[in-house]
């Protein structure tokens, strides 16, 4: 079942659309009117039956630059994934922000970390527990789930970051460099105004090696990440020295080269279905 809905979030400041994923096509209800008279194609026998409270681990996907809530969904098998897996998505519409909270005063970070669980799992069957949510995006969405994952870890059990290679990042010096040079200013200036001026990024929640270093000094349990790039993707250097970061830091890391793959949807298509059936420690039934 997937179905989009619209409240006013507090953190952005105007009403804003989520799209749900709700895993329903292997559930019945067990009911007695119905025994005997269900549709025989329907394999209603095997099929699990609804309980009241019952809840669903759910994976938070998060779209890509230039997409909305429902592109996802459109160019991608991910609803069907997330059906046979048993796993709720959770779509929120964060428009071209960076997943970040913004100098320019939108907090997209809290809405999407903060706000949006206790929506969810206040509406919908989806479990509040550490080790039943996750983190995934791509593009734009792979960048805002990394960066998500790291400053809010007690979220998440296990991020997947694909071919996020643009926004915040493990070395800092990489992005002071993009925002003070002449490309994005030129070409994609509302990320120079989201990230403010370069001499504010050392130590910020946009420097993912310096929040990193500040959870690991107090003991705090880091997520499980899986980075997918493409062999063929523009971003192949920045995303590689986040990688090379990551793995000095010691962080649980898996790291998947796609020969061939590039910054498309073929990529992303293939990618985010083997997240739901593969890479993610998902239970794969209702809780």
């Amino acid at each position: 079942m997937k179905f989009r809905f619209n409240y006013r979030s507090e953190a952005i400041g105007r009403y804003v659309d989520v799209t749900v994923v709700i895993p329903t096509n292997e559930y019945r209800c067990d009911i007695d009117f119905f025994h005997g008279k269900a549709n025989p194609i329907d394999r209603r026998d095997s099929k699990k039956i609804y309980r009241p409270g019952m809840k669903f681990q759910t994976v938070y996907l998060i779209h890509g630059g230039g997409d909305d809530d429902t592109l996802t969904y459109r160019f991608t098998n991910v609803e069907e994934a997330a059906e046979r897996n048993h796993v709720m998505l959770v779509t929120p519409n964060i428009s071209n922000s960076f997943g970040i909270n913004t100098r320019y005063g939108v907090r997209y970070m809290d809405f999407v970390c903060e706000e949006l669980p206790v929506v969810i799992q206040t509406m919908f069957p989806s479990s509040p527990a550490r080790e039943d949510n996750f983190i995934m995006g791509y593009a734009m969405g792979g960048n805002a789930a990394l960066g998500m994952a790291v400053n809010h870890p007690e979220n998440y059990a296990a991020c997947i970051d694909m071919s996020g290679g643009i926004g915040m990042t493990f070395c800092p010096e990489t992005l002071m460099e993009e925002l003070e040079g002449d490309h994005f200013k030129n070409h994609f200036p509302l990320f120079c105004t989201s990230f403010g001026p370069s001499s504010e990024i050392p130590g910020s929640e946009f420097d993912l090696r310096a929040v990193t270093e500040r959870h690991l000094a107090n003991g705090v349990a880091m997520p499980d990440f899986t980075i997918v790039l493409g062999s063929e993707e523009f971003i192949r250097k920045r995303v590689e020295g986040d990688v090379e970061a990551m793995q000095k830091l010691g962080l649980p890391l898996n790291f998947i080269l796609v020969e061939g793959g590039d910054h498309d949807f073929r990529l992303w298509n293939e990618y985010a279905q083997k997240a739901l059936d593969e890479l993610l420690p998902l239970k794969r039934h209702a809780l």
